[in-house]
């Protein structure tokens, strides 16, 4: 028997994809009107997690935030079977994820956390990205049911708390690729050059293929050996606010990062690669 606590869009298609592989699942949301739905999939669902969770010796969490599992799992803990494990998806802090593994191994049942990269058209094929660490006996244990819910399952070793480091590094990402892209095309716009046109850009310039080498570079400090000056960098990044300004648009990321750039270039390193204006937190 398998629990899920949380069936939004991710947690409801995790409930589904479960189901079509012949599992039977309990649930519950605090929504119960979004639980009480996949009864129509095949599944059972309560009005309260402690009863959701009895006999039930897989329990999936997908929830908002570390308040809201440290809520649920507390209202659950009352039904909890002996030798439960917890799989909890939900993104939370690293300290959340390093006290729960603690606090549920002192009342005897294990806790793993295993964020995900997954839309929930993702869950529901059971493709996408899964992480895990901590004790490594443990994560061989789950790691043939996380395996069946992902496309892969990717193991950080050891170090209780780093699969929720990772996640937030890569959600990190998404922001500001979502940021960037939200300048380009208020740059765009400035300049009356069309969304469609990006992306015929993008058909032949993908700048995303450069960046494992550009992380190498910031990771050994190699500023000395520029693609791209500093002081060539931030001229362009001038020539892009300006257009902005006349078109009436306003650019988000790159003034604060114009900024961090006059900042390098006081300090004498307009000749060095412009990606200099990380080296302060490396």
């Amino acid at each position: 028997m398998i629990a899920f606590l949380g069936t939004g869009l991710l947690g409801a298609n995790f409930t589904k994809a479960l189901l079509a592989k012949g599992e039977k699942v309990q649930v519950w949301n605090r929504t119960a009107e979004k639980a009480k739905a996949l009864e129509a999939a095949g599944a059972k669902s309560f009005s309260n997690p402690a009863d959701a969770v009895k006999g039930a010796m897989r329990v999936h969490l997908t929830l908002s935030d570390d308040a809201a599992v440290d809520s649920v799992l507390e209202q659950a803990a009352a039904g909890f079977s002996a030798g439960a494990i917890i799989m909890d998806h939900t993104t939370t802090s690293v300290e959340g994820a390093i006290q729960r593994t603690k606090i549920w191994a002192e009342r005897g049942l294990t806790y793993v956390h295993a964020p995900v990269f997954m839309a929930p058209v993702n869950a529901l094929e059971s493709t996408g990205f899964m992480l895990i660490s901590g004790n490594q006996d443990i994560a061989q244990k789950v790691s043939p049911w996380l395996s069946a819910m992902t496309g892969k399952l990717l193991n950080f070793g050891d170090k209780t708390g780093k699969a929720a480091g990772i996640k937030l590094l890569g959600n990190l990402f998404l922001l500001t690729l979502t940021g960037g892209l939200s300048d380009m095309l208020a740059l765009a716009k400035a300049m009356d050059i069309s969304g469609n046109d990006i992306s015929t850009l993008f058909e032949t310039f993908n700048p995303g293929a450069a960046a494992p080498a550009r992380l190498k570079r910031l990771m050994h400090a190699d500023y000395d050996n520029p693609s791209w000056e500093l002081q060539m960098a931030r001229k362009d990044a001038r020539l892009m606010m300006e257009a902005a300004a006349k078109g009436n648009k306003t650019l988000h990321l790159v003034p604060v990062i114009a900024g961090e750039m006059d900042r390098f270039l006081q300090k004498g390193n307009a000749h060095k690669d412009w990606s200099v204006i990380a080296s302060d937190n490396l």
